[in-house]
């Protein structure tokens, strides 16, 4: 038995049925001008877009969960690495030793599995830490 009787089988004798999209006028052409100019089918463009934008959700998901995962005082030294403010300078703004900051960064890339702070900063480069910088600090 191939495997779609398998799962057909499995399913209660129902064939697993085609997703549909519907899109507008415009996307639409997009989507066909888009498939053509990288001769593909518009079918195989939509899926191939949709695995990718599925992946990036998950991806930024992931940091998401990443940065939940740090303590609020962890939270403030990588806004400001990503600020691109020295040890020192974090230091001196949190009131802390730059021992301290060198701890607290090791954690922060080991939570997010990253090697050193510029990784820290290209993965959270889309992020806005403007607020960061401000008196609490």
């Amino acid at each position: 038995m191939d495997i779609w009787r398998w799962i057909t089988n499995l399913l209660g004798g129902q064939a697993p049925s085609k997703r549909t999209f519907h899109f507008d006028e415009r996307l639409t052409a997009s989507l066909q001008d888009l498939a053509q100019r990288e001769q593909r089918s518009a079918d195989e463009l939509a899926a191939s877009l949709l695995t990718q934008a599925i992946q990036q959700r998950q991806a930024v998901d992931a940091r998401q969960q990443d940065w939940e995962s740090l303590s609020q005082r962890e939270q403030e030294v990588a806004a400001l690495v990503c600020l691109n403010y020295t040890n020192r300078q974090i230091a001196s703004l949190l009131n802390i030793s730059p021992e301290t900051v060198k701890s607290h960064v090791r954690n922060v890339l080991y939570k997010f599995n990253l090697h050193n702070k510029q990784d820290l900063k290209l993965s959270l480069e889309e992020w806005d830490f403007s607020a960061w910088v401000s008196p609490h600090l």
